[in-house]
């Protein structure tokens, strides 16, 4: 028979064990959750594989399941055990997705490497060139079943903008002028900034892709190239090197241009009534890649210094245009010429664009940059949405938002921003600048436009210079 104090011993030892099991159940609960968010962490932080999740929580819910089982608390047990079947549920996943991702990739690249095996891929004909003078035939249709057979591959962006590929390029020797490298260097830069922030592809090409065509001809052969290799893109955009962007946010009103296949800035009047070699130029535009384009440079380039004709087409230009300053054949007046003389054949998807500055005279242009600026801090001051802080992925949403604010609101009152500023007889590698221009107007002028859209860059990083031509900058001040 137990008397009173024994009972009370046996019911102090059985609180002791209780409050035992129940104080080892919850710091084991504890702990697995520790470990779960540890896991995660692990994979959040440092890309740790799911696989390597699940064999760290299986191996950690194995070595406390033996210690728990040793007390038997069935409650840690199901949470050990719940603890192994996301584990499962996580590695099970991963492996169909992997094993799903495999399959579509296998797939196709299997059906890429058939077409490239297969006689359809014209890539492999021994008559198939990239070079002026040798014709590719009927290119819209090889284009057509390349796209096809790289379905992945689109000539439109996610946007269904047209795929554009920019091509500039420089000389392949350093530049005689002393800052004529840095200078380049600049415009590089330039046009860099604006194809990642719009998801550009471009192309700096510095040697001769055809040892006869060179100075201002050597953009054909080139262009060529490029059309053949790059089948994915529907717009090749040609930038002389001293062509800087000056307007970062401004894209291509690609809509206007549906039913036409080369694009230059100019006037029309100029070009048929008073036939002015400066009618059009030649130094920035717009080509479809397309047959049409194949066949136009064809022609253009039968004017080109690697012809026969080269030497006879000086005299017949200067003929033609009156006004005409040079005395060999140039690629600008063998344009014009095409224009006014094979009006029929060509003219007719050729795009004269002069409503915005698809390229405008620097002297016109770099005065005018500061008093731009001040516009445009007043419209955001106006306007609390558009200055905002954003990412730099978020920089063409922001822009839409300008555009549409300048287009609706301030339509003919604000000036925007001139798009492209062309520094035509400036030369800067060279520095054999026109004699009309000084050469500190022209190095200055260049200096002035990259800082003017550099800071339209520095804006998305949250910085901005003091004043143009100036390397300090200062944080901006949002709000």
């Amino acid at each position: 028979m137990v008397n009173a104090s024994q009972f009370e011993i046996v019911s102090a030892n059985m609180v002791q064990k209780r409050k035992f099991f129940d104080f080892l159940m919850f710091w084991a609960l504890v702990i697995v959750a520790l470990v779960l968010c540890w896991s995660l962490w692990r994979i959040c932080s440092s890309g740790i594989s799911y696989s390597a999740l699940t064999i760290e929580a299986r191996d950690s819910s194995a070595q406390w399941d033996l210690r728990i089982q040793k007390f038997g608390d069935p409650n840690v047990t199901s949470a050990i055990q719940q603890n192994q079947n996301v584990s499962s549920a996580i590695q099970q996943n991963q492996s169909n997705e992997r094993e799903m991702n495999d399959k579509e990739e296998e797939s196709l690249y299997r059906s890429m490497d058939q077409w490239e095996e297969s006689s359809d891929n014209f890539y492999a004909d021994s008559d198939f060139s990239y070079t002026v003078g040798s014709t590719v035939k009927n290119w819209d249709t090889k284009r057509q079943q390349w796209l096809r057979a790289h379905p992945h591959i689109k000539n439109y962006t996610e946007g269904g903008k047209p795929r554009i590929l920019v091509l500039t390029g420089s000389q392949p020797y350093p530049c005689k002028n002393p800052i004529g490298d840095h200078l380049l260097l600049r415009c590089f830069k330039n046009k860099q900034d604006y194809c990642r922030i719009h998801g550009l592809d471009m192309f700096y090409n510095t040697l001769l892709l055809h040892q006869r065509m060179i100075t201002f001809w050597a953009k054909i052969p080139l262009i060529r190239a490029a059309m053949v290799a790059h089948p994915e893109a529907e717009w090749i955009w040609w930038l002389d090197s001293d062509a800087l962007i000056t307007d970062m946010e401004f894209e291509h009103p690609f809509e206007r241009y549906n039913d036409s296949n080369l694009v230059v800035y100019g006037w029309e009047q100029n070009v048929f009534e008073k036939r002015s070699w400066l009618g059009i130029n030649a130094g920035v535009f717009l080509m479809r890649n397309c047959e049409w384009s194949m066949k136009f440079m064809e022609r253009w380039s039968v004017m080109g210094p690697q012809s026969p004709l080269y030497e006879p087409f000086a005299k017949i230009l200067s003929d033609v245009l009156p006004d005409r300053a040079l005395t060999e054949s140039d690629d600008q007046s063998a344009l014009i010429y095409l224009m006014i003389k094979e009006k029929k054949k060509w003219a007719g998807k050729i795009y004269i664009e002069n409503e915005y500055f698809f390229q405008g005279y620097w002297l016109d242009i770099v005065g005018t940059f500061e008093n731009i600026t001040k516009i445009y801090d007043a419209m955001e001051a106006k306007h609390p949405d558009l200055r905002r802080r954003y990412a730099e992925k978020s920089a063409r949403l922001y822009a839409r938002k300008r555009d549409r604010s300048l287009k609706e609101i301030w339509a003919g009152i604000l000036q925007r921003r001139p798009f492209v500023t062309h520094f035509t007889g400036c030369q800067p590698c060279s520095g054999n600048h026109n004699p009309i221009y000084k050469a500190e107007d022209c190095w200055n002028g260049m200096a002035r436009s990259l800082d003017f859209a550099d800071d339209q860059v520095l804006r998305i990083y949250g910085f901005r210079r003091h004043q143009l031509q100036s390397v300090v900058v200062s944080p901006i001040h949002f709000n």
